[in-house]
């Protein structure tokens, strides 16, 4: 079976500029292979620019969330965005960082019944109130969030993540973004915990 055809070109790293050619290149060095969202997103270099500039900030900055908690976001609000691309490829992320085989499938489906803590729960709950339905968020919803133990700045980054990557989806879908083949494999053998 054949990848569909991308809804717009995708450009020869050699016609990029510079600094995106070299972030590509930097990514396929590290992972073995070009992520498809690298590649699509460069058909506008400014707005790729904005957007891994915006995406840094949010994923690789010191946060009261781990990094696996703000993988969860990201595939518990794509599942229900309907974002293949994703959904595939930050499972395996997800997948890779909680050392948990089976937790991006669960989230991606229905995060009440995953393997997941109270507090993420809670996470989750909210994080899907901004993917969704925005302008229901209330104080109580961050009373909520406290309850478990969150401050003001992890309730930030728990927005800004699923509204990042709602935003995401959308242009994902938009493009017909497929994930690469390599994703799917990804961290689906069981690691034990460090």
């Amino acid at each position: 079976m054949t990848q569909p055809t991308p809804r717009y070109p995708l450009p020869a790293i050699e016609n990029l500029p510079e600094d995106i050619r070299a972030r590509i290149l930097e990514v396929q060095e590290k992972s073995g292979f070009i992520p498809n969202v690298f590649l699509s997103f460069a058909h506008r270099p400014d707005e790729f620019r904005a957007f891994f500039a915006y995406h840094d900030a949010l994923m690789l900055r010191e946060s009261g969330l781990s990094k696996a908690e703000r993988e969860m976001i990201v595939v518990a609000t794509s599942g229900v965005n309907n974002c293949l691309y994703c959904v595939v490829a930050h499972g395996a992320i997800l997948r890779i960082y909680a050392r948990n085989p089976r937790l991006s499938d669960q989230l991606a489906t229905n995060h009440r019944k995953a393997e997941i803590t109270p507090r993420q729960r809670a996470m989750l709950d909210f994080a899907l109130k901004v993917a969704q339905a925005s302008h229901t968020v209330e104080s109580a919803d961050f009373d909520a969030l406290h309850a478990h133990g969150f401050n003001d700045e992890d309730i930030w980054d728990i927005g800004a993540v699923a509204a990042f990557y709602a935003m995401s989806n959308r242009m994902a879908n938009l493009v017909d973004l497929r994930p690469n083949p390599e994703f799917y494999a990804m961290g689906r053998a069981e690691r034990k915990p460090k």
